[in-house]
């Protein structure tokens, strides 16, 4: 199993997680406030909303992404940002859609000045 805590996580070890941990997350790293997760929805995107702050950067394949009542296509490579706190959700996402998601910061998020 992987250390979440290490500097290092092979990619393989995030698939080997994810295939065995029975949910459509696997934390493979993790150090103060952050995670980084591999996620793939099966079926439904039943996700609720965070209390931080998070990144998604889409690996393979594509999908919908609805966010706050907006919504948009997605495919490998795209970055996606949704603040704490805030509805969202993949959608008709393809059998091979897997997605990293990064959570950092403190619950309820990071205040920006403008």
């Amino acid at each position: 199993m992987t250390n979440p805590t290490a500097w290092h996580t092979p990619f393989q070890e995030f698939e080997e997680g994810l295939s065995s941990s029975g949910t459509p997350f696997f934390l493979g790293m993790a150090q103060g406030s952050m995670t980084v997760e591999l996620f793939k929805p099966v079926g439904v995107d039943t996700q609720q909303p965070h209390a931080q702050d998070e990144l998604y950067i889409i690996r393979s394949g594509t999908s919908g992404f609805k966010r706050d009542g907006e919504s948009v296509q997605v495919a490998e490579g795209d970055v996606l940002f949704v603040p704490a706190g805030m509805d969202h959700r993949f959608v008709n996402f393809s059998d091979d859609f897997q997605t990293w998601v990064v959570f950092w910061g403190p619950k309820g998020g990071e205040t920006h000045a403008d």
